[in-house]
């Protein structure tokens, strides 16, 4: 489940998410701001992650046609987890992620939102 993040600094979208992602989840929360912020000219992305069940196969194909289709629009990426595994991986492919991209664990979630909004 993704629901969105309010009272965030102007430019930056954020969610909380949890448990399995659905394609749904996608379509109905995620592209819609994603969609308003590219159009504002960038992309500023904060992601709380709770815990994490996986993703449907259509909730994995809404995340890649996500980045893709915004592609020159996304500017920075923060992840704000304590699942020790995911922030690995970040760590590992975030550069094949557009824009820059940078983790923090659930109680530096001030930081992260002050770094994604900088």
């Amino acid at each position: 489940m993704i629901s969105r993040l309010e009272n965030l600094p102007n430019g930056v979208v954020g969610f909380q998410a949890s448990g399995k992602m659905s394609a749904e989840d996608y379509r109905d929360t995620v592209l819609p701001a994603l969609t308003e912020a590219a159009g504002a000219g960038e992309v500023r992305f904060l992601l709380v992650v709770t815990d994490f069940d996986g993703m449907t196969g259509g909730a994995l194909w809404e995340d890649l046609k996500v980045g893709v289709e915004h592609l020159r629009a996304w500017k920075r990426i923060a992840l704000v987890t304590d699942l020790d595994w995911m922030a690995h991986v970040t760590s590992l492919f975030g550069w094949m992620t557009p824009g820059e991209t940078k983790t923090f664990p659930l109680a530096g979630r001030d930081e992260a939102v002050a770094w994604v909004a900088g």
